[in-house]
């Protein structure tokens, strides 16, 4: 029987530029991106689903397209009459990328508004996956009901997985982002952070001291990334830092993250060997970032 890995979150339109003055169309997100290397790094016993919300437009057709192509399921998505998809458009300059999101209105919002749809797929799934972008683009009443649908499905046996991706523009406010993310942590089997946030808006001096952080929410296991850095990996009851192979060649280090949790989960969820584990999302992580883009067909055919 199939195992189900669900990713929860927001797929958006992503306008990249050609370099010719115009601009190439795609799809990108955090959860999404975790996703599609998840389904590339898990064994065919697993399912790899999606749960969104999007509109009943041609992009949005489209948008499914690409999931579906990528061989990640569609059923939880939701499909809103009145709403459509978020779009996003990359700048250079010098080298270096800026963001203009349009996303206020996006479907994606309304992704835990039907509170049994979100239960019962979150209670069908063997690892559900989220983000603090996730949490970040719900309205307060929707992420109370998706602590709520979440526990529950833990109680139903599901393991569930964290990246807090702080990005406090998308917030109310930094202690509401604060407050929401340190509660999620609270309901999560695997925290996942990037040290660099963690310093900048918690203020936490060290990778050891976020994952203690982390586990006194309530974590079950907490794996710091910490870029070329060691990443340090946590539980209740012991601490192991591993340093990663250095990376000689970076051309962009867009999903670094993304990946690297996705590879970590997966052979976690093979193996339950941290070392494992963690050598598979620097591996994985170490060879995205060689190349350009988010989503990077880095795997040798079967």
């Amino acid at each position: 029987m199939s195992k189900t890995f669900l990713a929860v979150g927001e797929c958006m339109v992503e306008m990249a530029p050609t370099g010719q003055g115009t601009f190439a169309m795609g799809f990108a997100g955090d959860t999404l991106n975790t996703a599609w290397y998840a389904r590339k790094s898990l064994p065919d016993g697993w399912t790899v689903g999606y749960l969104t919300a999007v509109g009943r437009d041609q992009v949005s057709e489209e948008m499914l397209d690409f999931l579906r192509s990528s061989d990640v399921d569609v059923s939880a998505v939701r499909k809103l009459d009145d709403r459509t998809v978020g779009l996003y458009m990359i700048q250079l300059k010098d080298g270096e990328r800026s963001f203009a999101y349009w996303r206020s209105q996006s479907a994606a919002r309304q992704l835990a508004a039907d509170a049994g749809h979100l239960r019962t797929y979150l209670s069908n799934a063997n690892l559900i996956y989220f983000s603090g972008i996730t949490l970040a683009i719900l309205p307060e009443k929707d992420r109370q009901v998706f602590f709520e649908a979440l526990a529950t499905a833990r109680k139903a046996g599901a393991k569930t997985a964290f990246d807090p991706n702080l990005r406090p523009r998308l917030w109310e406010s930094e202690d509401v982002m604060r407050k929401s993310v340190t509660q999620a942590a609270g309901l999560c089997d695997f925290v996942m952070p990037s040290f660099e946030d963690e310093l900048a808006h918690f203020g936490d001096a060290t990778a050891e001291v976020s994952a203690d952080r982390y586990l006194s929410a309530g974590a079950g296991m907490v794996v710091v990334k910490n870029g070329p850095e060691e990443v340090i990996c946590a539980t209740a009851q012991e601490k192991h830092a591993f340093q990663p192979s250095p990376v000689q060649n970076i051309v962009d280090t867009t999903a670094a993250g993304d990946s690297y949790n996705a590879a970590f989960l997966a052979e976690y969820l093979s193996s339950g060997s941290i070392k494992a584990s963690v050598d598979a999302g620097a591996r994985l992580a170490g060879t995205v970032i060689q190349h350009r883009g988010a989503l990077v067909d880095c795997f040798e055919p079967a």
